[in-house]
């Protein structure tokens, strides 16, 4: 059996990762927590069914701090050493619509509270839940966290979380947030909350200070992004016919394909993404499941396709908002993009934002920040 510690250890031997005192106490806990997991009865075994009382559910853990600091490394760590059949790792924003899918489900039986039926099937198919990012940007969310999650906790599941905010700043400023708070005082009593802000951010550092916007979108351009990729992910270059893809989900029951997705980075097509039917509800599925984002082959863009303009100024308001990082390859510089004619105009907005995400500051910002749906609907 190999155990976080193990893995954490040949990391910093290899030179990956430098000393750090909060990702080595995370890596501790983490550490323990496997062997606890691991330890633990299967429900339904002999020792289980011989227990006393009903075994306790291990502590599980908030890990929050500041982007590249290691937070979804140590979750890779985690989840890919627990030898435990019942585990599930998922992305917060995608866990919850299916929540509310399942919410909807049982509230057309008329068979009282949903809430927990939900939690006790969600329960039987993991112990462990694991969620990346954990930020909470809506109503509906929010109004449900609390007796969700007492409810889970109850049935034996144990939460392991990332955020890049503290507890007490979710859903911050958000619409009647006094009945979230709830919600933020389950996490600090079950949860053990753990900071990971060390010195070094090894996203802007894989990223090694190379451009994000590549004109033109040539080979160049292409051998480029390629490297930046395989830089951000960890994943072999020589192994490049085999780097995964994803289906995501969309709200209405959709799916969308992502041709290249690993590690919170996706790889689009222009074409893919903005030549089809895509709108604000699609590109926000994208921007709270991916911190990184490249898009290649940005044309030139004007009255003539317009629609494809359009499409693509919703998905950069998408992107902006949760503070998604861009990379991309393109015809022209941003200010170049949409130089003449009707739409020029409102394009303005979308050249000061592709301008600003190119800037150290925005880079250093965590993914999801002061994200908001409401905005990007309110603007296409």
């Amino acid at each position: 059996m190999i155990t976080v510690l193990q893995k954490y250890e040949a990391l910093l031997r290899a030179g990956e990762l430098r000393e750090d005192s909060e990702q080595r106490t995370v890596a501790e806990r983490l550490d323990h927590l496997q062997q606890v997991l691991q330890a633990a009865p299967r429900k339904g075994s002999i020792l289980w069914r011989l227990a006393r009382s009903k075994p306790e559910v291990p502590r599980g853990l908030y890990i929050w701090g500041g982007v590249g600091r290691g937070k979804s490394m140590l979750m890779d760590l985690f989840f890919s050493c627990l030898d435990i059949k019942r585990k599930r790792r998922v992305h917060f924003h995608e866990f919850m619509m299916e929540v509310h899918d399942r919410l909807r489900v049982e509230r057309q039986k008329e068979a009282g509270d949903p809430i927990p039926p939900v939690a006790e099937a969600i329960a039987g198919e993991a112990r462990l839940l694991a969620f990346d990012e954990m930020v909470v940007n809506n109503s509906a969310d929010a109004m449900i966290l609390s007796r969700l999650f007492t409810a889970l906790l109850e049935q034996g599941v144990t939460v392991v979380t990332t955020s890049n905010r503290p507890p007490r700043d979710l859903y911050k400023d958000g619409l009647n947030r006094e009945h979230f708070l709830p919600f933020i005082d389950l996490i600090e009593e079950r949860l053990d909350v753990l900071t990971l802000n060390g010195p070094v951010d090894y996203r802007l550092e894989r990223l090694g200070g190379c451009d994000t916007w590549y004109v033109p979108a040539d080979p160049v351009a292409t051998v480029a992004l390629r490297s930046a990729f395989f830089r951000l992910t960890d994943y072999p270059p020589e192994d490049a016919a085999h780097v995964p893809s994803e289906d995501i989900p969309v709200p209405g029951g959709r799916t969308m394909h992502v041709p290249k997705s690993l590690k919170g980075v996706a790889v689009f097509s222009f074409r893919r993404l903005c030549t089809g039917a895509r709108g604000a509800a699609d590109y926000l599925a994208i921007a709270r499941r991916f911190h990184t984002v490249f898009i290649v082959g940005i044309p030139r863009l004007g009255p003539e396709n317009r629609n494809e303009a359009a499409r693509f100024v919703t998905l950069i308001d998408a992107l902006y908002e949760y503070k998604v990082k861009l990379l991309a390859s393109a015809a022209a510089e941003p200010a170049e993009l949409y130089t003449e004619g009707d739409g020029r105009f409102e394009f303005e907005r979308t050249v000061s934002r592709l301008m600003e995400m190119q800037s150290d500051e925005y880079l250093a910002l965590g993914h999801g920040e002061n994200g908001s749906a409401l905005n990007i609907i309110r603007a296409s």
